[in-house]
């Protein structure tokens, strides 16, 4: 679901990313950047409203787990891990009766800095699995032999994930999906990423582990 102009004042996200920028730092996992997390109150505030505006639709009800971050991918090709250089999924270990909800705000204006991706696994997923912890901890040379994905940003389809879906960034634009889909940050010009977010790929990243909605 893409919904555009979602908030009255985006800017003034870019406002607080800029004044707290020497309090991002590398995350703790894959992401290809560094992360501002926000507090518990703002993501409870922004899990409310993309619930009202998209609950129905999404098929969720209650939320039951949320956080969130602001982001910006600062990674040049060449600095990329493996498993930075394939897509990705947000499970969120949902269990029965519950859905992984995903999404992602874009708080910049320039479109060359890409917007996101998405793709079907070619082979069972199972195998994808293994695949994906196996790539975890091999050398960039073995990864690209076994993956023939070269070294930047997974933009195109491979011999493990077909392309189906490119999301173009636009300001103040929210993409919702779900989080088990596999998926990743179409940048096809790493040159232009910045770690100032007045000028970077900023973008407002949420998590939420929903109830399913009764039918």
């Amino acid at each position: 679901m893409v919904i555009d102009d979602f908030l009255v004042d985006a800017d003034a996200l870019v406002a607080l990313a800029v004044q707290h920028r020497r309090a991002f730092g590398e995350s703790g996992h894959a992401y290809p950047g560094i992360e501002l997390p926000l507090p518990a109150s703002v993501i409870e505030r922004f899990a409310a409203q993309v619930v009202d505006h998209a609950g129905q639709a999404l098929g969720i009800g209650e939320v039951l787990d949320a956080h969130g971050r602001l982001a910006m991918v600062t990674k040049a090709a060449a600095e990329l891990s493996p498993i930075q250089r394939v897509c990705h999924r947000d499970r969120l270990f949902a269990d029965a009766g519950e859905q992984a909800v995903a999404m992602v705000l874009y708080l910049f204006r320039d479109s060359e800095l890409g917007g996101t991706n998405f793709f079907r696994p070619l082979l069972p997923i199972a195998t994808i699995d293994a695949c994906m912890q196996r790539w975890a901890v091999m050398s960039d040379e073995a990864f690209g032999a076994e993956s023939g994905q070269p070294a930047g940003y997974l933009t195109q389809s491979n011999r493990h994930f077909e392309l189906t879906d490119v999301i173009e960034p636009r300001w103040n634009r929210l993409v919702v999906y779900d989080g088990g889909c596999f998926h990743g940050s179409h940048i096809t010009r790493p040159e232009l990423l910045s770690d100032q977010p007045a000028h970077g790929r900023l973008t407002l990243n949420l998590f939420l582990r929903c109830r399913t909605a009764a039918t």
